[in-house]
């Protein structure tokens, strides 16, 4: 790659997360090309200078940076294996930048996959909401080869605000799970509360109220609170997917059984997803909680 230019990039998946990426990536001066399962939702981002291609191989082929924003280890394993072989198309020495959400184990397989084909391997999952991912305004936690740090840096600091280096590749996915295990049973927590303050009778603001003010209050209490009370639900992250996240913290684990939070809160989404909520955004897990039926 030409140090004196900016890095072409492609990204895999267009999804809630994805798209926002790839338009401020775009936005932040790079060469864009974008492919998604269904083209009809990446077709917006043309309007951003980003080029939006047929295929998967045609998206990826010469790039710089292969970006991978899809839903899960299989989903990305399914598109980078087969006979149009994305990988076997990238300049000849691009980097492969992992940044969906897949767990350690998946995680280990695209590793060794990308060795197999001789492509530099960077896990870099990511943390934060839809809002933050439009606003650029992620935290990245890549690990990977000291040697691809700088290459890595144009693309990390478009989409977000703060950068951690972990170690070898292997060690953000670690991380996300961990940081995921606990925003995901620290929302089911909050859902059963608000269930709980309104089978008591009681006005579930009264509570956000009390643990607003002071070390009590959390961001993410203040983010899905109002959202879980007026069962009114933005899109922010699909519950299926936080019933995902959910699932890959007790597959890491190495004795699930002991995790019984864990085991918990990997139930309820699951029930939210089973009562209808699956596509609605993870607060609408306070309906698990509360019961709820979609309509």
């Amino acid at each position: 790659m030409d140090t004196d230019k900016s890095p072409s990039v492609a990204v895999l998946g267009t999804g809630t997360m994805g798209a926002p990426m790839a338009r401020n990536l775009a936005g932040a001066g790079l060469s864009v090309a974008v492919w998604n399962r269904t083209s009809e939702k990446a077709e917006p981002l043309t309007a951003d200078g980003v080029r939006v291609a047929a295929a998967a191989e045609e998206a990826v082929a010469g790039v710089d940076l292969l970006v991978t924003m899809l839903a899960d280890g299989p989903a990305i394993e399914t598109v980078l294996v087969g006979v149009d072989d994305p990988l076997a198309v990238l300049a000849d020495d691009a980097i492969w930048v992992q940044m969906s959400t897949v767990g350690p184990a998946a995680t280990s397989r695209l590793a060794a996959l990308a060795a197999d084909r001789g492509v530099t391997f960077v896990d870099a999952p990511v943390l934060g909401s839809y809002d933050l991912a439009v606003e650029g305004e992620l935290i990245v936690l890549a690990s990977g080869p000291d040697d691809a740090r700088d290459r890595c840096t144009p693309v990390f600091n478009a989409v977000g605000t703060r950068t951690l280096w972990l170690g070898p590749a292997g060690a953000g996915s670690r991380l996300k799970v961990v940081v995921n295990a606990w925003l995901m049973s620290t929302t089911v927590a909050l859902a059963e509360t608000i269930a709980l303050a309104e089978d008591l009778e009681l006005d579930p603001e009264s509570f956000l109220e009390v643990i607003g003010r002071g070390a009590m209050g959390v961001e993410y209490t203040e983010l899905n609170g109002p959202a879980m009370i007026a069962r009114d639900f933005p899109l922010n992250f699909p519950l299926a997917l936080a019933t995902k996240d959910a699932a890959l913290a007790l597959e890491s684990a190495a004795d699930p059984a002991r995790l019984k939070v864990f085991n918990a809160t990997r139930d309820q989404y699951t029930r939210g997803e089973e009562l209808g909520h699956g596509a609605r955004d993870w607060a609408a897990v306070v309906c698990a909680a509360a019961g709820e039926r979609a309509s």
